[in-house]
């Protein structure tokens, strides 16, 4: 199951960066809305590591511009994969959500929401970019295995 989704977290952190340079190279284009959907994509891994590592990390709220993204995803991806070497997927999480409200869930879970996460908002922003006129890159699972 560990190899499982250390390839899909390879997948998810290969097409995000591919997309945040289709949207760095399409900025001026760009509403505000949809970098504010990928720095929130960005962010979310950002703070289900940490719960997973106990570690702090900025607000929910926090927006990260294009650029800051590209290297967010980048210390994302390294510190899910030592979480996911370093844990067992059947262990229990216990952590607070930004509401203060407490949940157990397992790593197994945890990998399986971040990733389904990334690939909902990454389908709106595809729309977005498609609204606009703009031809997104292809993001299906079978065309990174491809390469």
């Amino acid at each position: 199951m560990k190899d499982f989704f250390r390839d899909i977290l390879k997948y998810h952190h290969h097409f995000n960066q591919e997309l945040l340079i289709q949207l760095i190279e399409n900025e001026n284009q760009l509403e505000i809305e949809i970098q504010q959907l990928m720095s929130h994509s960005i962010l979310a891994q950002e703070i289900w590591n940490s719960r997973v590592t106990k570690s702090t990390v900025e607000a929910v709220n926090t927006f990260y511009r294009l650029q800051e993204c590209k290297t967010l995803n980048d210390k994302n991806h390294s510190e899910a994969l030592s979480i996911l070497n370093d844990f067992d997927l059947d262990m229990n999480i216990a952590y607070s959500n930004s509401k203060g409200q407490h949940f157990n869930n397992t790593l197994i879970e945890i990998f399986y929401h971040v990733t389904n996460h990334f690939t909902h908002h990454r389908a709106q922003i595809i729309s977005s970019l498609k609204n606009k006129g703009i031809t997104p890159i292809a993001t299906d699972y079978i065309f990174y295995k491809r390469k």
